[in-house]
């Protein structure tokens, strides 16, 4: 008997299968979108997955915002966008996620870089809007999303709660408050009520 063409076969067959999870270029850009700001959207540039998984442009940008597609091997749905400035420490990380860090490790090794200004971070803070929903509340062919959620983060690295006044916690819903104080990675984190 002969088993490599049914092994080649079976390889064809599964890279077909991860190909058609990859949502088409429209869509991505489309769902990528929603967590823009309205009058932000139109200019902003979009990354994404290619038909091979690869992690791509799908879109360039004309002003200072950068949206990320759902990432179609990731479990439920989550778009984001960012303020440009963000986009070397953003890059960084996944870089360091592709070379199979943790997130403490990430967080350590860019926490060095960024001491040592290695690292490039935003001098006056800047935003990233973050949409996720359940895996069963996406269709990846139509791009349809519903009963999804939108949090807001302020990146201001090495602000803390006594250079902001800001809690270390929530203490009321929609109340700011921040998160890694004193670290590159310090930030404000605004959560809206469910509805």
């Amino acid at each position: 008997m002969n088993y490599i063409p049914t092994f080649v076969f079976f390889l064809l067959f599964i890279s077909l299968a991860n190909a058609q999870e990859i949502p088409s270029k429209e869509i991505q850009i489309k769902t990528a979108l929603l967590a823009a700001p309205e009058e932000m959207k139109e200019g902003a540039m979009v990354y994404g997955y290619d038909e091979k998984g690869e992690f791509v442009i799908l879109r360039k940008g004309s002003n200072d915002l950068i949206c990320l597609a759902d990432d179609p091997t990731s479990s439920g749905f989550n778009a984001s966008c960012y303020h440009k400035d963000l986009d070397v420490f953003m890059e960084r990380g996944r870089q360091l996620k592709k070379e199979g860090k943790n997130a403490k490790e990430i967080f350590d090794i860019r926490e060095e870089e960024a001491k040592s200004s290695k690292l490039k971070m935003p001098k006056d803070g800047a935003t990233l809007f973050v949409l996720t929903a359940d895996e069963a509340d996406y269709n990846p062919k139509t791009g349809e999303v519903k009963d999804s959620y939108l949090r807001y983060v302020v990146y201001i690295p090495w602000a803390t709660s006594e250079s902001t006044g800001l809690p270390l916690r929530p203490s009321g819903p929609a109340m700011p408050w921040i998160m890694d104080p004193g670290t590159h990675r310090a930030h404000i984190m605004i959560n809206p009520p469910r509805n």
